[in-house]
């Protein structure tokens, strides 16, 4: 048993209500969690078991989800033979043989590459067009994006909890008198440093071949072409934007972490 609060799935209790739970949700593991000495078609014939799927309802369910995973091409491999991409694949159709309503994923996308990761999205973004809730843990702050309601867990602790667009508008992340801005440039690794040391700016961060920077409002562009030329850069693009979901992360975080050393 928990050793302090509640928690409830679809106004059930998890600690008094746990059989109804079962058949309500997937689990889908960071870690490949499924039989690496069995096929692609014995894992989900087994999985389908374990929810006491038999007969023609276990193999019209497999079927059903082979088709939607696109798994045919490999239905007779091993899963140890296929690749990260795939093995994540499965393991969703998986955790989706007993019809679940609500769907956990831990970090589902971790370690498989780009092409992969996207077509995974796709697959959820279908399920969630049917009326399946995914429940989505990640570390990449543009998968966090694609949510409807975001939370963000610090040291353990649930710190916030809303839609992208409530949590960009929070006043920590949006300090009174700041603004944003997006600085395209060359060298942008020396344009870096270049920012740290020019007086207003708040905090400076590299993306790809530009750094977003949030500066005092007295900070004029000029003063940021004026500091990047001393470096030996003719040429910036600026212009302002609104905070991202990974500003948001950091700006909490960093509240946090004050807080605690305060507190110490």
């Amino acid at each position: 048993a928990p050793s302090d609060g509640t928690a409830r799935i679809d106004g059930q209790d998890i600690v008094r209500e746990i059989e109804p739970i079962k058949e309500m949700i997937g689990y889908m593991s960071q870690q490949f969690s499924l039989y690496d000495e069995l096929t692609v078609n014995e894992n989900l014939i087994f999985s389908g078991k374990l929810y006491g799927l038999r007969g023609r309802e276990l193999n019209q369910r497999r079927d059903e989800l082979i088709a939607l995973t696109h798994l045919e091409p490999y239905i007779n491999r091993r899963a140890a033979l296929l690749s990260g991409g795939w093995r994540q694949r499965l393991a969703m159709a998986c955790s989706l043989m007993h019809k679940p309503t609500v769907l956990f994923l831990d970090e589902p996308t971790a370690g498989i590459d780009p092409v992969a990761r996207r077509e995974l999205w796709d697959l959820l973004f279908e399920f969630a067009g049917k009326g399946m809730t995914l429940f989505v843990t990640t570390h990449y702050m543009d998968e966090a994006e694609r949510c409807d309601h975001v939370g963000y867990i610090y040291m353990s602790r649930l710190i916030v909890c809303g839609e992208p667009d409530e949590l960009k508008k929070m006043p920590e992340v949006n300090p009174p008198g700041t603004r944003r801005l997006d600085v395209t440039c060359d060298h942008v690794t020396t344009a870096l440093h270049a920012m740290h040391q020019l007086r207003g700016v708040r905090s400076a961060t590299v993306f790809g071949q530009s750094m977003h920077l949030l500066v005092d409002e007295h900070v004029k562009r000029a003063q940021i072409d004026e500091q990047l030329r001393g470096v030996g850069i003719s040429h910036a693009e600026i212009h302002e934007i609104g905070p991202s979901l990974e500003d948001v992360f950091v700006e909490l975080s960093a509240q946090h972490a004050g807080e605690q050393r305060k507190a110490a």
